[in-house]
């Protein structure tokens, strides 16, 4: 009979088609060996092909023997290294770039932030908001482009900030920090051009963080 990997997560996550035809798998090598009737068969084939979550498959192996309630989970997500910030999660990640052309682009909430992520504004906006955001490694680089636009950074007070950009004509406004990846802080470098235009990288209080460290603006 097929086996099927031991537990590695938990049970309330969705499962994929893979996962379903796994066990579908499972059922019909089972089916197979006598242990199952052509109608249970048809039965359980049809609750595992309506299956939302693991827990849902899990019921219909349990009685299996060598099988039980040993459905494939996905792994669970990888710790940060020791010494790291905790949203250093690592993995992959999205999409990497905001446009904005004659139009505006917003990314904010809980995002998985790329090594590398580019944004552009010709006659727009785009704002980047990182207070809930996680990073897939330490140090981050946001090549920001405004022409005849705007293009707003705001970042978490608790995140370290190199700024590194020109303004032709146009702003780059913001403040570089002693960035020391000893520290395991994130670090963001803002790098690119504002072009009759502008960029604003701005410090605020991380969502849920620590009040005392709040700038004078509203965060």
């Amino acid at each position: 009979m097929s086996q099927l990997p031991e537990p590695t997560g938990p049970s309330h996550l969705r499962a994929s088609d893979a996962d379903r035809q796994r066990v579908a798998d499972v059922l019909r090598d089972a089916a197979g060996e006598g242990r199952l009737t052509l109608d249970e068969l048809d039965e359980r084939l049809e609750g595992v092909y309506a299956a939302k979550t693991y827990a849902e498959l899990e019921r219909f192996t349990t009685d299996l023997p060598g099988v039980g309630s040993t459905v494939e989970h996905p792994p669970r997500p990888a710790s940060a290294p020791s010494g790291l910030d905790s949203r250093i999660t690592g993995g992959a990640a999205g999409q990497s770039f905001s446009i904005a052309v004659l139009s505006g682009a917003t990314r904010r909430g809980a995002w998985l932030v790329p090594p590398a992520y580019t944004a552009f504004a010709m006659m727009g906006g785009v704002q980047l908001d990182l207070r809930e955001a996680r990073f897939t490694q330490q140090e981050t680089t946001i090549r920001a482009f405004a022409v005849m636009g705007g293009i707003e950074i705001v970042v978490p007070d608790d995140v370290a900030v190199i700024i590194d950009g020109v303004g032709i004509m146009g702003g780059f406004d913001g403040t570089s920090q002693h960035a020391d990846p000893q520290d395991g802080r994130p670090i963001v470098r803002v790098t690119g051009f504002a072009f009759w235009g502008g960029i604003d990288v701005k410090q605020k209080r991380r969502k849920g963080g620590d009040p005392q460290r709040a700038e004078a603006e509203p965060a």
